[in-house]
């Protein structure tokens, strides 16, 4: 089994910064594709960065500029750096994750969803 784990969240002042992580354990051959979603309330989850093995990014254009993601492969874990924090970024962040459980099967892979950190921003 593999299980997502995120951390970081809280509540911050608009302009302000807070740091997501997010670990992967368990049955883990590999890990491609890491991302950030978020869901506001009353609104659909959507997709805020993504980074593959390799480090290649891409952003929401909502954050462009604003947020890093990160990853480190022999932790098994990504980061959100959030910086100059809006109130429209209020929201609950989820960790996605495509897992190869093994490498007996090393073309199949899983996503998984970790249970979500809620950030606030607000004065």
């Amino acid at each position: 089994q593999v299980q997502l784990v995120e951390s970081g969240g809280g509540l911050v002042q608009p302009g302000g910064s807070l740091r997501l992580s997010c670990a992967a354990s368990g049955t883990i051959f590999r890990i491609n594709r890491m991302r950030w979603y978020r869901q506001a309330p009353g609104k659909q989850r959507e997709l805020v960065a993504g980074i593959i093995t390799g480090g290649t990014t891409d952003y929401a254009d909502s954050v462009e500029g604003r947020f890093t993601i990160s990853r480190d492969n022999a932790k098994n874990t990504v980061t959100l750096q959030m910086n100059s924090l809006k109130p429209e970024d209020t929201a609950v962040y989820y960790c996605n994750a495509e897992i190869i459980p093994t490498e007996r099967r090393p073309t199949i892979a899983y996503r998984y969803w970790g249970q979500g950190t809620r950030v606030t921003v607000s004065s």
